[in-house]
């Protein structure tokens, strides 16, 4: 069992930023797919960033590319969502998430290849 515990978020003018963390129980962060999901009012659960393999390789959403950077701290066994020039229809519940199977690497677009996830934190982007 692994457990992600996440912390950041909350309220933030149009144009700020934030950065969300994620905390695994794991000993090392190497090889596994880690990820940010999020979730909006009424709407299923969507992709924002993951990173795969050796933590060299980021994938991102068209609706956040250049403006979220996910990256992770292998000594602190963390993930990390820096959010910049934050837009209203950010506002979400965000997830992290982490695959521990050796086909994770291969679908970090998919929820299906994640096996842990976070408690999950609200982001609100209001002015």
């Amino acid at each position: 069992q692994v457990e992600l515990v996440q912390s950041g978020g909350g309220l933030v003018q149009p144009g700020g930023s934030l950065r969300l963390s994620c905390s695994a129980s794991l000993s090392t962060l190497d090889y596994y797919a880690m990820a940010w999901f999020r979730q909006a009012p009424g709407k299923e659960r969507e992709f924002v960033a993951a990173i795969v393999g050796n933590g060299r390789s980021t994938r991102y959403d068209d609706s956040v590319k250049g403006r979220f950077t996910i990256s992770r701290d292998n000594a602190k066994i963390t993930l990390f969502l820096q959010m910049n020039t934050l837009k209203p229809e950010d506002t979400a519940v965000y997830f992290c998430a982490v695959g521990l199977r050796s086909d994770s690497n291969a679908y970090p677009f998919s929820r299906a290849s994640y096996d842990y996830w976070g408690q999950g934190t609200q982001v609100t982007v209001s002015s």
